[in-house]
């Protein structure tokens, strides 16, 4: 529960402008580290080689179609395989070039500038191998790079926890497969499109920062903060949603070659932005050289990571799967924990993956946190309980930050993710209990809440969050704002009975506390599909307090296939779903 404090806060942000540089100077001079009997143990290594899932080509690396051809066909339908891949590019110019990016695989540019590296060819993601259908093309991205696509239209079929970020395509971007089957995506940040986007069969899709020479139509929920050329404001029809500006906004960490030298460039933070951070050259931030990174392998525990915290480095994990037996602990201002190739997180006995301290400026990106098959309280806390350090200048971000609770084999998880500190900023998550796979069902994979926010000022922009038992989203801070909502509430919901709340015919996939004063919200969508049920009621897909400070813009609530029903949008306002249709129900404004 949050509890605002019961007088003015007085205590000073703690600042950590030039901590980096004392801890790397530190480092330097003190090659040992004490333990904890008062030993001294060997310093944890700066830099080195990215492992063997790192995979770096130039412009003269001999067959690149072929290798990426390889990568794809082991990666195309390997939903929950084990293998990851990052697929980086020096800066240059490479020729009839089709790069298709399967499950599991970062493609990425290695300029400082997306103008850097440029394909005279395509990134490709379509749904051939689920029969025309992109709605289960997960956990993949593309960034950092230009395209002059072959047909003068680039493909991105994707649906959630698939980012398209700081891209340059010099022609359209089609985000529908071959054939127009369904998707269910998707995010663009920062990044810009010459022609137009066609969305056509994507049923909600979300572009921030950024510039579009037009977009084609929209399914159920199109939403857009701080995009040039970006329709206007009209939804329900047709269903738009745009934000001039996006009020905070921080563009993910990213490696680039300075010269022959690997950096994680680190973007400032933006207000009120509006295109794209790159217009102008060289992007606002900080360039952080490899040597102050531990690079982390395949086989490394959370000792040796939290070692490395402790001794001032930042974390880059390669792609590869991570098994740890303690929580990450990063509790140094300004942290970078980066993840390339979609590296993932599973701990093994129950433990909270990575917990962040209340301190200023933590990155936490590119990385997935895989439930345990013993149940986690928690995976991911940003601040601890009561936290109250005031962190506007410099918040703590998550970016493409994902958590799956089954699907790869049980796992379970009571809250997904807890934030406790003020002013972070959420952009782009995937929190998913598992519908499909291995390892599910009703209390197999059991996880009765994805999100809860305790923390004041909080932004999240692009939240998904979808299928938990109980509520998906729960909100107590004050002055929350969520640009984009997209929720599937649990399809293996066995009964009414199951879900039952109190008195309330189901949990809302988005709560604000009674206790809140202040929440604002715009471009929200919740859907049902109660499969083994389907006549379950959901009576609502939003709950908040009717206060004259708590407003929300574009919501929509979809039955689809008239599998369930929803009774109301948000608390007793809107109209029913109802029928064997896929049918929904829409409220502009509340209250």
């Amino acid at each position: 529960m949050h509890a605002p404090p019961t007088a003015p806060r007085t205590r000073p942000r703690t600042r950590a402008l030039g901590f980096a540089a004392l801890a790397v100077a530190m480092l330097m001079s003190v090659p040992t580290a004490q333990t904890a009997f008062g030993e001294e143990a060997k310093a944890v290594p700066g830099g080195g080689d990215l492992g063997p899932n790192v995979h770096v080509f130039d412009p003269s690396t001999p067959d690149i179609q072929g290798k990426v051809d390889e990568i794809f066909k082991k990666q195309e339908s390997a939903q929950f395989g084990l293998d990851r891949h990052a697929l980086m590019f020096k800066p240059g110019t490479y020729d009839n070039i089709n790069a298709q990016i399967g499950f599991y695989t970062q493609i990425a540019g290695l300029g400082l500038n997306p103008n850097d590296t440029t394909f005279n060819g395509d990134v490709t993601v379509d749904a051939g191998w689920f029969n025309g259908n992109a709605t289960q093309n997960f956990w993949r991205s593309a960034e950092n790079l230009t395209l002059n696509p072959v047909s003068g239209t680039n493909r991105w079929a994707v649906s959630q926890a698939a980012p398209f970020r700081r891209m340059h395509v010099k022609g359209g971007l089609n985000l529908a497969p071959d054939g127009y089957g369904w998707a269910s995506g998707g995010y663009i940040a920062d990044s810009k499109i010459d022609g137009e986007v066609g969305p056509y069969s994507q049923q909600q899709w979300y572009t921030r920062d950024s510039s579009v020479g037009g977009w084609v139509n929209g399914v159920w929920n199109m939403t857009f903060s701080g995009v040039e050329g970006a329709p206007a404001n009209s939804f329900p029809e047709p269903p738009y949603t745009t934000l001039e500006t996006t009020p905070i906004s921080r563009e993910k960490p990213f490696l680039y070659l300075d010269g022959d030298d690997y950096k994680v460039f680190v973007p400032e933070k933006r207000e009120n932005a509006r295109g794209v951070s790159w217009a102008n050259g060289t992007p606002a931030g900080e360039s952080i050289p490899l040597d102050q990174f531990y690079v982390v392998k395949e086989g490394a525990d959370a000792a040796t990571i939290n070692a490395a915290v402790e001794q001032g480095l930042h974390l880059l994990f390669t792609p590869g799967v991570y098994h740890i037996d303690e929580t990450i602990n990063i509790n140094r201002a300004d942290t970078v924990a980066l993840g390339l190739g979609l590296a993932t997180i599973i701990p093994d006995n129950g433990v909270t993956a990575i917990k962040v301290g209340d301190v200023d400026g933590v990155k936490l990106a590119g990385l997935l946190v895989d439930a345990g098959p013993v149940n986690s309280e928690t995976l991911i806390e940003v601040g601890p309980e009561n936290a109250s350090a005031d962190h506007s200048a410099n918040p703590t971000s998550l970016q493409d930050v994902f958590v799956r609770i089954g699907g790869a084999g049980p796992g379970k998880a009571t809250t997904s993710i807890v934030v406790n500190s003020d002013d972070t900023i959420i952009d782009h998550t995937w929190v998913w209990r598992a519908d499909h796979g291995e390892g599910w069902g009703w209390e197999t994979n059991r996880a009765d809440y994805g999100v809860r926010v305790n923390g004041d000022d909080v932004l999240a922009t692009g939240l998904f969050v979808e299928h938990f038992n109980k509520y998906d989203v729960e909100w107590y801070g004050e002055r929350g704002r969520t640009i984009f909502f997209q929720n599937e509430k649990a399809y293996d919901a066995p009964n009414q009975e199951a879900i039952q709340n109190g008195d309330t015919k189901g949990y809302a996939a988005y709560r604000v506390d009674d206790s809140v004063e202040q929440h604002e919200g715009w471009g929200m969508g919740s859907y049902c599909y109660y499969n083994v049920d389907p006549t379950i009621i959901q009576e609502h897909g939003f709950k908040a307090p009717v206060k004259p400070g708590v407003k929300f813009h574009s919501l929509i609530v979809v039955s689809l296939g008239g599998n369930g029903q929803y009774e109301h949008v948000i608390n007793d306002v809107g109209s029913p779903t109802s029928g064997t249709e896929t049918v929904p129900s829409q409220v502009v404004n509340f209250p």
